[in-house]
């Protein structure tokens, strides 16, 4: 156990007199880039977990857990099977969809969109949209000429509430004259922004019996949506509803259609935790090289304690103490300082963009629209964990040689 002398002497060395002054630098650059090291590891970390979660919860708020489709690209007879497929146990709702793709156009602008054909009390049962309704109302989502489109989508027209937009399809009307685009107008009942760029751009929601007509899909669907209490044991339900659907569809689950994407996701923050531990490991070398300093510099006061009576042990915790404080006292601020911008970081970023009127997180880029944290207490613990772990490594070998120091050998070439 450390001894109150070891503590008074080992707070006395990280006090240093003005002769001392540049090694009192190098420890304060030490402590400083431990600081910033941990921080920045917690925020990073943050925003990757957040960013994760933001856009699972968006893609699998809109889209169903797993997908069930017709073997012949549509499901006949499909509400007896979601009937069915409801029962398992696991299993939350089943939603029978329309799913195509389609030009819409307005006021000269044109683009690439996804049509998704869905029922009413069904798609107020989603609370992404049914929460995010920015203009218009549910209630108006019936009939065979309305749609909803994405808030972002509705810009990009630049149309609202009551407007009417043209459905432009790849698959046309075969005449005599050859194939003719289908087109159909179609008036906007509501608009919804749930802080997905992707989702907000380029999705547009049908009733479910227009969609058959203007896809030519009469009592049939292109497949079930279906949502499970556990989105990550998705992959395990696949086999029940295979059996349940007797090989009447092709089944793909979320991780199947989104595999690549958080992958890419997982792999970037592995290498970004990586390359951040490289900072805590460079301030790590900084209190070896600022202790060694501190050992030659006090050779004289070694001596003299060593022949007061003063152990090799003692003199090894005394060192081990200057150093190890500012490593504990370097993590420890990180912390502070990373959990506070992690839990204040979107107001940072909205004050940073304002004082450089500059855009640090385009949603066309990042998908979201704000830029999400989310701490994780094991990474916190784990970051702590390895910036003190560093910290006392590094003073090990500096204690170690104060403690192998020869007193006569030290006051001789004083």
């Amino acid at each position: 156990m450390f001894t109150a002398f070891e503590w008074m002497v080992a707070l006395r060395y990280l006090r240093a007199r003005r002769q001392e002054g540049f090694i009192s630098v190098i420890a304060w650059f030490s402590l400083l880039g431990i600081a910033l090291g941990v921080a920045t590891l917690i925020i990073v970390m943050s925003v990757m977990n957040g960013f994760r979660q933001e856009l699972l919860s968006r893609i699998l708020g809109l889209n169903g857990h797993l997908s069930v489709y017709g073997q012949e690209a549509q499901l006949t007879d499909y509400d007896p099977m979601a009937a069915a497929v409801a029962k398992i146990p696991g299993v939350i709702s089943v939603t029978p969809s329309i799913e195509g793709q389609i030009m819409v156009s307005a006021n000269g602008v044109a683009r690439g969109a996804v049509v998704r054909g869905t029922r009413a009390k069904d798609l107020a049962r989603r609370a992404i949209i049914a929460d995010n309704i920015k203009g218009g109302s549910l209630a108006d989502f019936k009939g065979d000429d309305a749609v909803i489109i994405g808030q972002r989508l509705a810009e990009i027209l630049r149309v609202g509430v009551g407007d009417r937009i043209t459905l432009i399809s790849p698959k046309g009307n075969v005449t005599a004259f050859g194939t003719v685009p289908r087109l159909r107008a179609y008036k906007v009942a509501a608009t919804f922004d749930v802080g997905m760029f992707e989702y907000d751009s380029s999705f547009i929601f049908m009733p479910l019996e227009s969609a058959q007509v203007y896809f030519h899909l009469p009592k049939a669907v292109t497949n079930l949506e279906v949502y499970v209490e556990d989105p990550d044991a998705a992959r395990k339900m696949t086999a029940l509803i295979r059996a349940t659907v007797k090989g009447a569809g092709r089944i793909y689950d979320w991780q199947q259609a989104n595999a690549s994407f958080f992958n890419a996701i997982q792999v970037e923050r592995n290498v970004m935790f990586l390359i951040l531990t490289l900072i805590i490991v460079v301030a790590a070398f900084n209190i070896v090289s600022s202790m060694i300093m501190l050992v030659k510099d006090k050779g004289r006061d070694i001596a003299i304690l060593r022949t007061m009576g003063a152990t090799r042990g003692a003199v090894m915790r005394i060192f081990f103490m200057s150093g190890a404080s500012v490593g504990v006292i370097g993590t420890f601020a990180g912390v502070i300082l990373g959990l506070t911008f992690a839990k204040n970081i979107e107001t940072i970023r909205q004050w940073i963009q304002g004082l450089t009127g500059t855009d640090l997180f385009a949603a066309e880029i990042y998908f979201l629209s704000q830029l999400p944290a989310v701490v994780d207490p094991n990474e916190v613990i784990t970051v702590v964990g390895m910036g003190l772990a560093l910290s006392f490594i590094a003073t090990l070998y500096p204690s170690w040689r104060a403690a192998r120091l020869d007193p006569a050998e030290a006051l001789r070439y004083e």
